[in-house]
C-alpha cells in the first residue's frame, strides 16, 4: 500500500490546479484531404493519417505519444500496439527480444530493425542478434510495419519492420531539455538544440541515461549500467524556387554503454525467496559497447512527382560481454543451467556459484565474448507519380547494396570463489576460445506500384534478396591469424518475394483492406541451412464512428520452412548457426479500440484505448533442435509466444495538465515447445502492470513530470533464459522537467 500512497503524492505534485489563463494546445495530427503526400527520407509511414491509409497493418508512435510516459524502455512503448509479443530480459529493455504476429523474438533477430529508414543491427545478415538496438528515449516517433506493407523493406519479410526515427532538423530555431530522476538512482538527461533556415540546417543532442539497478549482489555493488548517446545531422539545401530541388543531409550518431549486466538468473526456489537476488558468481559480469554510425543522404526532386533518394551507410559496433560461462567441479565443467534446473544434484558447484563455499582456482570459468561488427551500403530510391484522368499512380524503384560481418575473438579467465567474492586466477589470451569472421554481401531490389481510384488503393510489389554469406574460422590455436589451419564455409540464397495489397474506402468511416506477400529470413553460412519461406495472410477493417475508432485485422502465416537459430541467448549453446525447423502456422488477431468519452470542446479530454492480440502458432513436423527449444512434435507450440495480450489505457487531457494510466496483460508462455498445459519448469505465467504518469505545464516553455512504473509492485517473472529465472522490474517512480524554446 504505501507505494500506492506514494504514486498518489507523485501525481497530485505534478498536477496542481491550474492557473485561470489557458493556453490552446494542438498536438494532435490535423485533419485533412486524403492524398499523396511526400515523406521524409528517414521515415517509412510518416504520420498516423498515413498509417490509417495503408494496404497493410502499421502504427505510427508520435513524439506526443512517446511523451505520455516517457518510457526509456522499448519493450514498454511497444505494449501499446497489437501484434507485438516481447519477453524482457534485464528490465530496462537494454537488448530487447521483439517478435513481430509469432517471428522467433530471441534478440530481435527475426525483424528489420531500421533507424531513421537505414539497417541499425550490427551485422543483420551475418549475425542478426540485435545486441544494439537504438535507445527510444531520444527518438520522435517510432514506427511499425506489419503485413504486405512491408514489401520495400528486408532482409526480414515476414513478421514486420520496426524504424526508430531520430530527431528531425527543426524548421526554426528551437530545442528542449528533459531531466528526470527516481528510484534506484536512475535518471535521464537529454539535451536537443537545432535550427535552418532556407538552405542550411542542423541539429546536436545528448542523452545519458543511468541507473544503480534494481537487482541485488551480496558484496552491494551497483547492477545496474550507464549509456552516452550522441547525435548531429547538418544538412544544406536548394533555395525556394529553384528549377531543381537538391539537398544533402550528413548525419553522425554515437552510443556507448557500460552495463553489469549478466546472463545467470536464479533457481526456483531463490527466485520465491528473492526474485531480485544476484549470485556472486556474476560479480564480474559486465558488457561493454560502443557505436559509430555515418550516414549521407542525397535527394533530388525535378519536381513535385518525380524524386530520387540515396543514403549511403556505415556502422560499426564493438562489445564485450564479459560474463560467466560455467562452473567446474573436479575434471566437469557445468553449464549455469545444469545447475540452476537442480541444485541439489549439482549441490557444489551451486555453493561455488552462490559464494557460499570457497572454490579451488579457476573453478569459475569467465567468458570474453569479445565481437566486432561492420554494416555498410548504398541505396537509392526512385519515386514517380502522376494522374490519368481520375486515377493517381504511384511507382516506387529501389536498390540497396550492403555487407556486413561479425568478428569474434574471445577467450575464457579462470577465477577462484573467497570469501563470497571473486579472485582473478588466471588470464586467457583473446582469441583462444573462439576466432572467426562471418561476413555478408547482398544486393536487394524493390518495385512497389500503388494505384488510386476514387477510394480504392491496389499495391502490388516484388522484393528481391541475392545474399552470400562466407565464414572463416581461424581457429583457437592460431589467435595471430596466420590462416595456416584456416577452416572456411558458404552458404548462398537468392529469392524472388511478390506481394500485393489493397485498402478500399467505403467511406470517412469504414474501410477494409488485406494482402497477400511471400515472407523471407536469411539462412546463415552454415552449409545446407535453407531460407526461412511462408506465404502470409491478412485481412482486416478500419473504423470512426463519433467517438469510437478502431481496427480489426486478422493473419495467416503460413510457414513453409521456419528456422530457429543456437543463441546463448535462449538456452542454446551460442554458435549463431541456424536449423531447419520446417513447417509451421502463425494465425492471429489484433484488436485496437479508442473512444473519446467526453464532448470535444470541453475543458476535458478522456481518451481510452483497448488493445488485443491473439497469437497461436504451431509446428506442422516433428524434429529436433540444437537451439533450446527441446523435441519438436507435430502440434507443438512455439515457444516464448504469448496466446493472449491485453493493453489498455486512460488519459485525463486538460490544457495544463494530464495524467495518464496504462494496464497491460502479457499471457503466459512456454520456454520449450510442447502443447497443452505447460510444465512449471517450462512456463513463464501471465502478468498485469500497471503505469501511471503525469504532466503539469506551468507555461508553454516549461512542464514538470512524475511517473510510477508497475503501482502494485507485482513480482512476476519474465524469462528463464539465458540461464536461470529472472524478474521483471519492481515498483519505481521517478520526478523531472522539461523546458523548450
Amino acid at each position: 500500500m504505501k507505494h500506492i500512497f506514494i504514486s498518489a503524492g507523485l501525481l497530485l505534485s505534478t498536477c496542481v490546479i491550474a492557473q485561470d489563463k489557458q493556453e490552446s494546445e494542438t498536438t494532435t495530427d490535423s485533419v485533412r484531404q486524403l492524398k499523396e503526400v511526400v515523406i521524409s527520407a528517414n521515415q517509412i509511414i510518416g504520420s498516423k493519417f498515413e498509417a490509417a491509409n495503408k494496404t497493410g497493418s502499421a502504427s505510427y508512435i508520435s513524439t506526443e505519444d512517446l511523451q505520455k510516459f516517457n518510457f526509456t524502455d522499448i519493450n514498454r512503448v511497444l505494449r501499446s500496439v497489437t501484434g507485438v509479443n516481447v519477453y524482457e530480459e534485464d528490465g530496462f529493455g537494454l537488448r530487447p527480444n521483439i517478435s513481430l504476429r509469432g517471428t522467433n523474438p530471441e534478440r530481435s533477430a527475426k525483424i528489420t530493425l531500421m533507424e531513421d529508414n537505414v539497417l541499425i543491427a550490427p551485422a543483420p545478415y551475418s549475425a542478426p542478434a540485435a545486441y544494439y538496438v537504438p535507445s527510444v528515449a531520444r527518438m520522435s516517433a517510432v514506427e511499425i510495419l506489419k503485413g504486405s506493407s512491408q514489401i520495400q523493406y528486408g532482409p526480414f519479410t515476414t513478421g514486420g519492420t520496426i524504424n526508430f526515427v531520430s530527431a528531425p532538423i527543426p524548421t526554426k530555431v528551437s530545442g528542449s531539455v528533459i531531466a528526470d530522476y527516481g528510484s534506484f538512482n536512475t535518471s535521464r538527461k537529454l539535451a536537443t538544440v537545432g535550427a535552418s533556415n532556407e538552405t542550411v540546417g542542423a541539429v546536436i543532442q545528448y542523452m545519458n541515461l543511468s541507473t544503480d539497478g534494481f537487482k541485488e549482489l551480496p558484496n552491494g555493488q551497483n547492477t545496474g549500467f550507464n549509456k552516452n548517446d550522441f547525435l548531429g545531422k547538418f544538412m544544406v539545401q536548394s533555395k525556394k524556387g529553384s528549377k531543381f530541388y537538391n539537398s544533402l543531409q550528413f548525419k553522425f550518431q554515437y552510443a556507448d554503454e557500460d552495463a553489469d549486466e549478466t546472463y545467470l538468473g536464479l533457481t526456483e526456489a531463490d527466485f520465491r525467496a528473492n526474485p531480485n537476488r544476484r549470485y556472486a558468481g556474476s560479480e564480474v559480469d559486465n558488457i561493454t559497447t560502443k557505436n559509430n554510425h555515418f550516414a549521407l543522404t542525397h535527394t533530388f526532386k525535378t519536381s513535385d512527382y518525380f524524386s530520387i533518394t540515396t543514403t549511403a551507410y556505415r556502422n560499426a559496433f564493438s562489445r564485450n560481454w564479459y560474463k560467466l560461462q560455467d562452473v567446474r567441479v573436479g575434471s566437469t565443467n557445468l553449464g549455469l543451467d545444469a545447475i540452476l534446473v537442480d541444485p541439489i544434484a549439482n549441490q557444489v558447484a551451486y555453493d561455488y556459484l552462490t559464494g557460499a563455499t570457497d572454490s579451488p582456482n579457476n573453478a569459475l570459468r569467465v567468458r570474453a565474448n569479445n565481437r566486432a561488427y561492420m554494416s555498410q551500403g548504398i541505396q537509392t530510391k526512385f519515386d514517380f507519380h502522376f494522374l490519368t484522368g481520375e486515377v493517381f499512380h504511384d511507382l516506387e524503384l529501389g536498390i540497396r547494396y550492403h555487407k556486413d560481418s561479425e568478428d569474434r575473438f574471445q577467450w575464457n579467465d579462470g577465477y577462484v570463489m573467497q570469501n563470497g567474492t571473486m579472485v582473478l586466477t588466471s588470464s586467457g589470451v583473446p582469441g583462444t576460445q573462439d576466432n572467426r569472421i562471418a561476413f555478408a554481401e547482398a544486393l536487394a531490389l524493390h518495385a512497389i506500384y500503388k494505384l488510386k481510384y476514387n477510394g480504392l488503393t491496389v499495391t502490388p510489389g516484388i522484393r528481391m534478396e541475392s545474399i552470400d554469406l562466407y565464414n572463416k574460422n581461424y581457429g583457437t590455436a592460431d589467435p595471430t591469424r596466420t590462416g595456416g589451419n584456416i577452416v572456411e564455409r558458404d552458404n548462398h540464397a537468392k529469392v524472388w518475394l511478390p506481394g500485393v495489397g489493397a485498402n478500399y474506402k467505403i467511406n470517412n468511416y469504414l474501410s477494409f483492406y488485406g494482402g497477400v506477400h511471400k515472407g523471407f529470413a536469411p539462412p546463415t553460412n552454415t552449409p545446407g541451412t535453407d531460407t526461412e519461406r511462408s506465404i502470409n495472410y491478412e485481412l482486416g477493417t478500419r473504423f470512426a464512428y463519433g467517438k469510437l475508432s478502431g481496427e480489426v485485422v486478422g493473419y495467416f502465416n503460413n510457414y513453409s520452412n521456419l528456422l530457429g537459430s543456437d543463441l546463448a541467448a535462449s538456452g542454446g549453446s551460442g554458435t549463431l548457426d541456424q536449423f531447419n525447423a520446417g513447417e509451421a502456422h502463425v494465425k492471429g488477431i489484433e484488436l485496437q479500440l479508442n473512444y473519446q468519452v467526453l464532448n470535444e470542446g470541453g475543458k476535458f479530454r478522456l481518451p481510452i484505448s483497448f488493445g488485443y492480440t491473439l497469437t497461436d502458432t504451431e509446428f506442422r513436423n516433428d524434429f529436433g533442435s540444437t537451439g533450446g527449444w527441446g523435441t519438436i512434435s507435430k502440434g507443438d507450440e512455439i515457444p516464448y509466444i504469448s496466446k493472449h495480450q491485453f493493453n489498455g489505457s486512460v488519459t485525463l487531457e486538460h490544457n495544463k495538465f494530464e495524467v495518464n494510466a496504462a494496464v497491460r496483460f502479457n499471457g503466459e508462455f512456454r520456454t520449450e515447445a510442447g502443447r497443452g498445459n505447460i510444465p512449471n519448469e517450462f512456463a513463464v505465467p501471465n502478468n498485469t502492470i500497471v503505469d501511471l504518469n503525469a504532466k503539469y505545464k506551468y507555461n508553454k516553455y516549461l512542464s514538470l513530470t512524475g511517473g510510477v512504473n508497475n503501482l502494485f509492485d507485482t513480482t512476476y517473472l519474465v524469462s528463464r533464459v539465458p540461464s536461470g529465472l529472472r524478474p521483471g522490474m519492481p515498483f519505481s517512480a521517478s520526478v523531472g522537467i522539461m523546458a523548450q524554446f
